[in-house]
């Protein structure tokens, strides 16, 4: 049996599966990755990060998605990642290698805040199999008004409906998700203005399904809100699982600051 030790955490329960750099050279496969986050079997959770030394920051993470894909962002697991660069390494700030190379700066104060870099929203960026205009897509659901799509390092599909309690997420997340308009897939967020600085926010995760919170999703709320000038340029978004504080600088860079917590540690087995 492969013995494989690690940390539990999560930020506003948006829960994560975590192996530090002592334990990076560990090869897990898809199916592995499956059996872990199978939340009956295994461990249980909505992303797995590998932590590895990086030569371009103080610390590499490598995300894959409970079903076994790999993810190309994943903001509240980032802050988490912070966290404990902070309380293993006794520092205040810290740098982030993420896929594709970028890098991410967190900072520890009342909340930990990354910075997720600006926003993307040309449809080839994204990526859209599409040139469309990405403030307003093409209806893809019937019975919703047309979406909004950004990424922020992964894609996302952001709809403003007026009572988010109607919202059938089962049902309309896969819909979106494995629409031929996102070749790679895409995170599905439906949102609701509640004041010009607080959003009410529900989300369906590329390849994690319904999350408590998506930090990610949550910046391309607030993004997709100031585009359509909805809001301000900072808000509180409100998911399932808590309240994220959203902002986008001067710099047009993206800042999500919120609370994280660590569970426990342990050892799974395959």
């Amino acid at each position: 049996m492969k013995k494989i030790p690690f940390i539990k955490m999560d930020g506003l329960g948006n829960d994560f599966f975590i192996i530090e750099p002592a334990n990076c050279g560990i090869k897990l496969s898809a199916k592995d990755i499956q059996r872990l986050g199978d939340r009956k079997t295994g461990v249980g959770f909505d992303q797995l990060f590998i932590l590895k030394p990086s030569k371009k920051a103080d610390i590499k993470m490598v995300i894959y998605n409970s079903d076994g894909s790999e993810a190309g962002a994943c903001g509240n697991g980032a802050r988490c990642v912070a966290d404990w660069v902070f309380k293993n390494r006794g520092v205040k700030e810290c740098t982030i290698e993420a896929p594709g190379e970028k890098i991410l700066k967190a900072y520890n104060g009342k909340m930990v805040t990354v910075n997720m870099g600006p926003a993307k929203t040309n449809w080839d960026e994204i990526p859209l199999s599409q040139k469309v205009d990405t403030l307003r897509l093409p209806q893809i659901l019937p019975a919703f008004d047309a979406p909004c799509a950004v990424s922020m390092g992964n894609p996302h599909c952001v709809f403003f409906v007026k009572d988010i309690k109607k919202i059938n997420l089962a049902q309309n997340g896969p819909e979106v998700e494995w629409h031929p308009l996102f070749p790679q897939r895409t995170n599905v967020e439906f949102a609701q203005i509640i004041t010009p600085s607080r959003i009410r926010m529900r989300v369906w995760e590329r390849g994690a399904g319904i999350t408590s919170a998506c930090g990610s999703g949550a910046c391309a709320v607030l993004v997709s809100a100031v585009r359509r000038g909805l809001t301000k340029n900072k808000a509180e978004i409100i998911a399932d699982g808590g309240t994220l504080v959203i902002e986008i600088n001067k710099a047009g860079d993206v800042l999500m600051s919120g609370p994280v917590h660590t569970a426990f540690t342990g050892a799974a087995y395959l």
